[in-house]
């Protein structure tokens, strides 16, 4: 049973027991890349690295260190509508776990000089996405599906970059970092009435005012030639309902038998049977307000055309070809994975603060319903991909 509370102040907690001796836990703010404007793009992300630079009473070795030698470990992301600081630890060491994050969610000291080094980190990081096919093109594709402010990447530009300075980190921060933005979730052995009176006590009630730019869909299609590379990376996308949408679910159930894992459709079609790739990797992303699937493929530079055409021909086969067998069969190896995945109190973590920021972690228990509920007809409307995105990343 998942517990959920809105506390005075304005935080939410989130708890499910685990008698397993130990705990996930993580504080997290409703603010990622979607709710950033151009000029400010990737300051989420900034933010994020920065609070594990200290506080007051901690610099970085202390905050590791007292996670580490408690033998947990520990870190951090961003996503497009949330920023997270989480750890994993025994259960017998909480106290230090919530000690330490909060300090951190609170009190972060935003040195001038760290802000600087921070920032060529950062900058390295966008050269390592650059660099890395994969990743590179898994960027442009977003920038074909959506327009405006969202396009950009969640680690922003250097442009972007450049103008975080101490004073602007600290404004935003201050405006977002508040009780009523942010959530506590715990995932392990650990009480309920605990967390929340520690909440209650470390967090003096203060609201918090988020950004929501416009989200502007589009497709579109590139081709983009790299020396250096023998291989050709592609990614075809399309948008789907939204989380909030009863179809969301006929969209997760479509990707996975598109492109999820060894029995899927089209790793059958193109490497099974043609030898045209090695990898084909499909996957939903989506959070509260987007949605979209997007399925990668690693073949040879004459093959791209060849590949499009299969793909979008296996979604055309799906409304003529699906039926109930089929569909059980996919039903039963997402809810498998699903199953399998909480066996880490760490995956658990996740999923709830991704449900919470869709409106309310305890809906994360529907999900096996949902998947079982969903019909035939709603898969098959949904393979009827009318508009999709293509990108291709090829030898020079």
């Amino acid at each position: 049973m998942i517990q959920r509370k809105v506390l005075k102040n304005g935080m939410t907690v989130v708890f499910k027991e685990r008698k397993n001796g130990v705990v996930s836990l993580a504080f997290a703010v409703r603010q990622g890349g979607r709710n950033e404007f151009a000029k400010d793009k990737g300051i989420s992300h900034f933010i994020e690295h920065m609070l594990y630079k200290g506080t007051p009473t901690r610099n970085t070795q202390k905050i590791s260190m007292e996670i580490e030698r408690n033998g947990g470990e520990m870190n951090g992301f961003t996503s497009e509508e949330v920023t997270a600081y989480w750890c994993k630890m025994p259960s017998k060491h909480l106290d230090v776990a919530l000690n330490v994050l909060s300090d951190m969610v609170k009190n972060p000291v935003f040195d001038s000089k760290e802000i600087d080094k921070e920032r060529l980190v950062i900058f390295e990081e966008m050269k390592m996405y650059q660099d890395n096919p994969r990743m590179h093109i898994m960027d442009k594709i977003k920038s074909l599906l959506y327009m405006g402010d969202f396009s950009i990447p969640i680690i922003g530009t250097k442009e972007s970059m450049k103008s975080n300075n101490q004073e602007k980190l600290k404004k935003f921060f201050n405006r977002i970092y508040s009780p009523n933005n942010m959530m506590l979730c715990v995932v392990g052995d650990a009480d309920f009435n605990f967390l929340c009176d520690f909440v209650e006590k470390n967090f003096k009630n203060k609201e918090s005012m988020i950004e929501y730019p416009k989200i502007k869909l589009q497709n579109g299609e590139k081709i983009e030639k790299r020396k250096g590379i023998d291989q050709a990376n592609l990614v075809f996308a399309y948008h789907n309902p939204l989380p909030n949408d009863e179809k969301f679910y006929a969209a997760h159930i479509l990707i996975v038998m598109m492109a999820g894992g060894m029995s899927s459709r089209l790793f059958s079609e193109i490497r099974e049977k043609r030898n045209l790739a090695y990898a084909i990797k499909g996957s939903l992303e989506g959070e509260k307000d987007f949605s979209y699937s997007q399925i990668y493929i690693g073949t040879t530079q004459d093959k791209i055309q060849h590949v499009k055409k299969l793909i979008l021909d296996e979604f055309k086969k799906v409304n003529k070809t699906l039926d109930e067998n089929e569909l059980n069969q996919v039903k039963e190896q997402i809810i498998g994975n699903y199953l399998i995945s909480q066996e880490d109190s760490h995956n658990i973590l996740m999923n709830l603060i991704i449900e919470e920021i869709k409106g309310n972690a305890q809906e994360v228990e529907k999900f096996i319903d949902r998947i079982k509920s969903v019909k035939l007809k709603d898969v098959k409307d949904l393979a009827k991909i009318k508009n999709y995105s293509f990108f291709a990343l090829v030898p020079e």
